[in-house]
């Protein structure tokens, strides 16, 4: 399998990229593994967090050019393949943390920015290698880097295709923690395991209003918000947090 899925923990699913040969850069197998396994994590309601991580010294290289041939319709495959997981990691009612291990390079970049939280190896790197190839970022990342970092710096990374290290990832707001390389994934995993103490619908729907606010203005967000709180406030969950905090204990959550 070129993507591991794995469930060490209560309530965490770890997906692992497999090639470390090729540094887990994209083929046409690895996109289908992807796009299962985040399916089924997504679908899974006994999991209430996940984490993405690569195999060997590598998060993602980006996409294997080796398995790029004259058949190969790349707008096609790019809406429908690498969309299948891109979508699903952004949409999927539960968070989703990448354990950059390694340099995550085109649209493994991509892969990791479209997670919601990232911790990266301080010994790594970020690239939008796009343009060393004479291509142009894909996957998203114009949004996802416009987004975070705004034009000027997102233009000049992607033409200078330039090596972005932990420090400015962390410094510019693109990555939530820097921790040693061998830390990476325990580190995330452990975060991981303390969000599935939290409530499951609230975790779900804040997701969903961030999400929305980004692509969206200010009032759009406000309505967007109101409406998903309506269907939060109603949970047991809910009622559950205020008892606790009424009682002064922790609340137990069941995502109910």
């Amino acid at each position: 399998m070129t993507v591991t899925y794995e469930t060490p923990h209560d309530g965490v699913a770890v997906i692992t990229l497999n090639r470390p040969d090729r540094l887990n850069a994209f083929n046409g197998e690895m996109r289908k593994d992807l796009a299962d396994a985040v399916r089924e994590a997504s679908g899974d309601d006994a999991i209430r967090a996940v984490v993405m991580t690569g195999e060997g010294r590598a998060f993602c290289a980006g996409a294997d050019v080796t398995a790029v041939n004259d058949k190969f319709n790349v707008e096609d495959v790019l809406n429908t393949e690498y969309a299948a997981f891109l979508s699903t990691i952004a949409t999927m009612p539960k968070p989703v943390i990448a354990a950059i291990n390694g340099p995550a390079a085109g649209i493994g970049m991509t892969t990791a920015l479209t997670c919601d939280l990232r911790v990266m190896g301080e010994e790594t790197y970020l690239m939008s290698a796009f343009a060393n190839i004479g291509l142009v970022p894909d996957g998203g990342l114009s949004y996802l880097l416009t987004r975070e970092i705004g034009y000027a710096r997102a233009y000049q990374l992607a033409i200078e295709a330039e090596k972005l290290d932990a420090k400015r990832a962390l410094d510019w707001g693109l990555v939530n923690r820097v921790v040693p390389n061998t830390e990476v994934l325990s580190n995330a995993v452990e975060w991981a395991k303390s969000l599935t103490q939290r409530a499951p619908m609230a975790l779900s729907l804040t997701k969903r209003v961030f999400r929305a606010a980004a692509q969206g203005g200010l009032h759009n967000a406000m309505a967007f918000e109101a409406q998903n709180q309506r269907a939060a406030i109603a949970t047991e969950d809910c009622r559950e947090g205020v008892a606790a905090l009424l009682g002064k204990r922790k609340p137990v959550f069941k995502g109910k």
